[in-house]
């Protein structure tokens, strides 16, 4: 849930769902391929699922504008750009199962259930967890398991995963993330505070991380026992 830069927007004249399936097309090539996102699955993904069933009705002719959008609550749904590169960043495969800490409104875990065989997501805003979890259920994403809760805490009851991926920024890679991801597993997350973040990717190796900066971004800060621990 963030803003790497804004970019152009849309021709937001026309709303039918052909003219969001262009403006989707139009997205990937122009927001997300050409700026370096090259794998096919993820780009396919982001040609398939309909960001504008994800945005507010206020702002869905803007749903394909490269830009975060509001979805209440001092929450945004991310540009596409980040959730794309975000994506390809954790390499995810077909059989992976993966937790993401930040649902939103749903849209990045629809992404990943296009790709991986389970998605489990935690919204610790419980209105936004509901909304997000009934978005996608209408949609028919059944490999994607919501639950309001505090994501610092990860969901150990479904440990291990194979990836991670966070979407709200903490001052620190939270322990218990660590402690379900996988050997071999990879976690992307931004850390820092508002103004000053960084994009992490991690990887597990001998129950030891390695990582490294990928991109300076910014996010909404990670809130409960993350804002608790500062």
């Amino acid at each position: 849930m963030l803003a790497l830069l804004a970019g152009a927007g849309c021709d937001h004249a026309s709303t039918s769902v052909d003219d969001f399936a262009a403006q989707r097309e139009r997205m990937v090539k122009e927001q997300i391929a050409m700026r370096g996102v090259t794998e096919e699955k993820v780009l396919a993904a982001m040609r398939k699922v309909p960001r504008e069933e994800f945005v507010p009705e206020e702002f869905r002719a803007a749903s394909y504008d490269d830009r975060p959008l509001p979805i209440g609550y001092d929450q945004t749904i991310s540009q596409p750009f980040i959730v794309a590169f975000m994506t390809d960043a954790l390499r995810p495969q077909a059989g992976d199962r993966v937790l993401e800490i930040g649902t939103g409104s749903g849209y990045q875990a629809a992404i990943l259930a296009e790709l991986v065989a389970e998605v489990y997501s935690i919204e610790i805003i419980e209105p936004l967890a509901k909304t997000a979890e009934a978005t996608l259920q209408r949609l028919a994403y059944k490999n994607v398991h919501v639950k309001a809760g505090d994501g610092y805490k990860g969901w150990p009851e479904h440990a291990p995963f194979d990836c991670i991926i966070v979407t709200c920024a903490p001052d620190h890679v939270p322990k218990p993330l660590v402690e379900q991801l996988r050997e071999g597993g990879r976690m992307i997350v931004p850390v820092g505070p508002l103004g000053n973040q960084d994009l992490y990717l991690l990887e597990k190796e001998n129950g030891e991380l390695r990582q490294r900066a990928v991109s300076p971004v910014r996010f909404v800060p990670m809130t409960g026992e993350a804002a608790e621990r500062k």
